[in-house]
């Protein structure tokens, strides 16, 4: 799966239009785009919502809330999802589980697991993650 990521990325990069492999200010604004060019842009996401009718729901979700971001919370999000691309599959197991945990606690519940998480060893937050999976919702 990773490889064919990284496949399709590098195919991306080698078949890239000059006109996209500027600096990002040097890059147009979307209204100055030709349609070809929002359609290089556009491609990525029309895959995704069609490959599954059951993702098109959380998608649309995202994009609503995603314009609802001022631009602070955005740049913040972005450094997020940046953070949770470079994670090992164990980390991301971990980082699922507190999320999971810490939805239904209290300011003080959630610090005082963060305590808690910050002085464990490996093995024991590998045995906590493994009590604390999240359920399917």
């Amino acid at each position: 799966m990773k490889s064919q990521l990284l496949l399709s990325c590098l195919l991306t990069l080698a078949t890239a239009p000059a006109w996209c492999t500027g600096s990002p200010g040097s890059l147009p604004a979307w209204d100055q785009l030709t349609p070809a060019q929002r359609e290089v842009v556009i491609a990525p996401i029309r895959e995704r919502w069609n490959a599954d009718p059951q993702l098109r729901v959380r998608l649309f979700e995202h994009a609503l809330r995603w314009q609802q971001l001022s631009p602070d919370q955005r740049a913040r999000m972005r450094r997020g999802m940046g953070r949770w691309e470079h994670m090992a599959p164990e980390q991301r197991d971990a980082m699922r589980a507190l999320f999971h945990k810490m939805r239904t606690m209290t300011p003080d519940q959630r610090q005082a697991l963060r305590g808690k998480w910050r002085a464990m060893t490996p093995q024991q937050r590998r045995d906590w993650v493994r009590a604390n999976r999240p359920t399917a919702d």
